[in-house]
Protein backbone atom coordinates (compact mmCIF):
# COMPACT_ATOMS: atom_id res chain seq x y z
CA UNK A 1 0.00 0.00 0.00
CA UNK A 2 1.07 3.36 -0.82
CA UNK A 3 0.70 6.15 1.50
CA UNK A 4 -0.83 9.03 0.55
CA UNK A 5 -0.54 12.90 2.41
CA UNK A 6 -3.86 13.94 2.89
CA UNK A 7 -2.48 16.94 4.52
CA UNK A 8 -1.10 18.08 0.63
CA UNK A 9 -4.10 17.35 -0.97
CA UNK A 10 -6.62 19.71 2.11
CA UNK A 11 -3.80 22.59 0.88
CA UNK A 12 -4.66 22.49 -2.30
CA UNK A 13 -8.36 22.30 -2.28
CA UNK A 14 -10.73 25.13 -2.31
CA UNK A 15 -11.97 26.39 1.03
CA UNK A 16 -14.12 29.33 2.47
CA UNK A 17 -11.05 31.57 2.86
CA UNK A 18 -10.00 31.18 -0.83
CA UNK A 19 -13.41 31.41 -2.19
CA UNK A 20 -14.13 34.59 -0.36
CA UNK A 21 -10.51 35.80 -1.60
CA UNK A 22 -11.80 35.28 -5.00
CA UNK A 23 -15.45 36.62 -4.57
CA UNK A 24 -13.76 40.16 -3.40
CA UNK A 25 -11.43 40.25 -6.22
CA UNK A 26 -13.52 39.69 -8.35
CA UNK A 27 -16.58 42.46 -6.89
CA UNK A 28 -13.55 44.66 -6.03
CA UNK A 29 -12.31 45.03 -9.74
CA UNK A 30 -16.22 45.13 -10.94
CA UNK A 31 -16.78 47.99 -8.64
CA UNK A 32 -13.64 49.78 -9.85
CA UNK A 33 -14.15 49.55 -13.18
CA UNK A 34 -17.77 50.60 -12.57
CA UNK A 35 -16.22 54.01 -10.72
CA UNK A 36 -14.15 54.73 -13.22
CA UNK A 37 -16.87 54.73 -16.25
CA UNK A 38 -19.19 56.76 -13.93
CA UNK A 39 -15.96 59.47 -13.46
CA UNK A 40 -15.27 59.49 -17.12
CA UNK A 41 -18.90 59.95 -17.96
CA UNK A 42 -19.90 63.18 -15.41
CA UNK A 43 -15.80 64.80 -16.58
CA UNK A 44 -17.41 64.93 -20.67
CA UNK A 45 -21.12 64.88 -20.31
CA UNK A 46 -22.52 68.38 -18.31
CA UNK A 47 -25.58 67.05 -18.76
CA UNK A 48 -26.88 70.37 -20.32
CA UNK A 49 -29.42 69.55 -22.59
CA UNK A 50 -30.54 72.90 -24.09
CA UNK A 51 -28.88 76.46 -22.87
CA UNK A 52 -31.41 78.63 -21.74
CA UNK A 53 -34.75 76.50 -22.05
CA UNK A 54 -36.40 79.00 -20.27
CA UNK A 55 -36.32 81.81 -22.94
CA UNK A 56 -36.47 79.20 -25.41
CA UNK A 57 -39.29 78.37 -24.32
CA UNK A 58 -41.15 81.64 -24.13
CA UNK A 59 -40.35 82.00 -27.60
CA UNK A 60 -41.98 78.75 -28.73
CA UNK A 61 -44.84 80.05 -30.84
CA UNK A 62 -42.84 82.36 -32.58
CA UNK A 63 -40.21 79.45 -33.58
CA UNK A 64 -43.14 77.84 -35.05
CA UNK A 65 -44.58 80.68 -36.75
CA UNK A 66 -41.39 80.72 -38.60
CA UNK A 67 -40.95 77.68 -39.40
CA UNK A 68 -44.31 77.72 -41.02
CA UNK A 69 -43.31 80.82 -42.82
CA UNK A 70 -39.96 79.22 -44.17
CA UNK A 71 -41.72 75.81 -45.21
CA UNK A 72 -44.54 77.86 -47.68
CA UNK A 73 -41.50 79.67 -49.11
CA UNK A 74 -40.55 76.03 -50.24
CA UNK A 75 -37.14 76.68 -51.15
CA UNK A 76 -34.36 74.65 -51.78
CA UNK A 77 -30.97 74.61 -49.54
CA UNK A 78 -28.02 72.67 -50.23
CA UNK A 79 -24.75 72.98 -47.97
CA UNK A 80 -21.88 71.42 -48.40
CA UNK A 81 -18.62 71.52 -47.07
CA UNK A 82 -14.98 70.24 -47.76
CA UNK A 83 -11.75 69.42 -46.05
CA UNK A 84 -9.88 72.81 -46.15
CA UNK A 85 -12.87 74.67 -44.80
CA UNK A 86 -14.14 75.31 -47.89
CA UNK A 87 -18.13 75.59 -46.96
CA UNK A 88 -20.63 76.00 -49.97
CA UNK A 89 -23.93 76.86 -49.71
CA UNK A 90 -26.59 76.99 -52.63
CA UNK A 91 -30.33 78.49 -52.19
CA UNK A 92 -32.71 78.32 -54.67
CA UNK A 93 -36.41 79.15 -54.84
CA UNK A 94 -39.19 76.99 -55.66
CA UNK A 95 -38.79 77.31 -59.05
CA UNK A 96 -35.34 76.82 -58.86
CA UNK A 97 -33.91 80.71 -59.72
CA UNK A 98 -31.24 81.62 -56.86
CA UNK A 99 -32.25 83.37 -54.11
CA UNK A 100 -29.42 86.42 -53.42
CA UNK A 101 -29.04 89.61 -51.87
CA UNK A 102 -29.29 87.34 -48.35
CA UNK A 103 -26.48 88.01 -45.43
CA UNK A 104 -25.69 84.40 -44.27
CA UNK A 105 -23.92 83.55 -41.37
CA UNK A 106 -23.22 80.04 -39.95
CA UNK A 107 -22.17 78.40 -36.95
CA UNK A 108 -20.30 74.74 -37.91
CA UNK A 109 -18.81 72.02 -35.43
CA UNK A 110 -19.53 68.64 -34.09
CA UNK A 111 -22.58 67.65 -32.97
CA UNK A 112 -20.96 65.86 -29.83
CA UNK A 113 -19.87 69.42 -28.29
CA UNK A 114 -19.01 72.78 -28.70
CA UNK A 115 -15.00 72.76 -28.68
CA UNK A 116 -15.06 72.68 -32.46
CA UNK A 117 -17.26 75.17 -32.92
CA UNK A 118 -16.55 77.68 -35.85
CA UNK A 119 -18.31 81.04 -36.32
CA UNK A 120 -18.55 81.81 -40.25
CA UNK A 121 -19.80 84.85 -42.48
CA UNK A 122 -20.80 83.80 -45.93
CA UNK A 123 -20.08 85.95 -49.25
CA UNK A 124 -22.52 86.07 -52.45
CA UNK A 125 -19.72 84.79 -55.16
CA UNK A 126 -23.05 84.69 -57.55
CA UNK A 127 -26.65 84.77 -57.15
CA UNK A 128 -27.70 81.99 -54.86
CA UNK A 129 -24.26 80.88 -53.97
CA UNK A 130 -22.36 81.65 -51.08
CA UNK A 131 -19.46 80.86 -50.10
CA UNK A 132 -17.44 80.78 -46.37
CA UNK A 133 -13.44 79.72 -45.97
CA UNK A 134 -12.31 78.42 -42.77
CA UNK A 135 -9.73 76.92 -41.06
CA UNK A 136 -9.07 73.07 -42.05
CA UNK A 137 -11.76 70.11 -41.06
CA UNK A 138 -10.63 66.90 -39.89
CA UNK A 139 -12.93 63.93 -41.66
CA UNK A 140 -15.93 63.09 -39.66
CA UNK A 141 -19.79 64.10 -38.73
CA UNK A 142 -20.36 67.87 -38.54
CA UNK A 143 -23.49 69.76 -37.58
CA UNK A 144 -23.93 72.98 -40.25
CA UNK A 145 -26.76 75.91 -38.08
CA UNK A 146 -26.92 78.87 -40.98
CA UNK A 147 -28.97 81.47 -40.93
CA UNK A 148 -29.88 83.92 -43.80
CA UNK A 149 -30.75 87.41 -43.38
CA UNK A 150 -32.64 89.72 -45.68
CA UNK A 151 -30.75 93.14 -46.36
CA UNK A 152 -33.94 95.16 -46.12
CA UNK A 153 -35.87 93.40 -43.09
CA UNK A 154 -34.94 93.37 -38.76
CA UNK A 155 -33.04 90.79 -37.42
CA UNK A 156 -35.09 88.16 -38.07
CA UNK A 157 -33.64 85.36 -40.30
CA UNK A 158 -35.60 84.43 -43.75
CA UNK A 159 -34.38 81.04 -43.86
CA UNK A 160 -32.56 78.68 -41.07
CA UNK A 161 -31.06 75.40 -41.88
CA UNK A 162 -29.39 72.81 -39.47
CA UNK A 163 -27.72 70.09 -41.54
CA UNK A 164 -25.66 67.19 -40.61
CA UNK A 165 -22.48 66.92 -43.13
CA UNK A 166 -20.02 64.32 -43.86
CA UNK A 167 -16.40 64.69 -44.36
CA UNK A 168 -15.05 61.30 -45.84
CA UNK A 169 -11.52 60.27 -44.15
Amino acid sequence: MTQTNIGAARDSALNGRSVLVVLLAFFGTVFAVNAYFVVVALDTYSGTVASEPYRKGLTYNRRIAADERQAALHWQPRASASRDGHVLFDLAGADGTPVSGLTVTAVLGRPSSEDHDRSLNFAEVAPGHYVADGPALQPGTWVIALQALSTDSSQEPVFQLRNRLWLAP
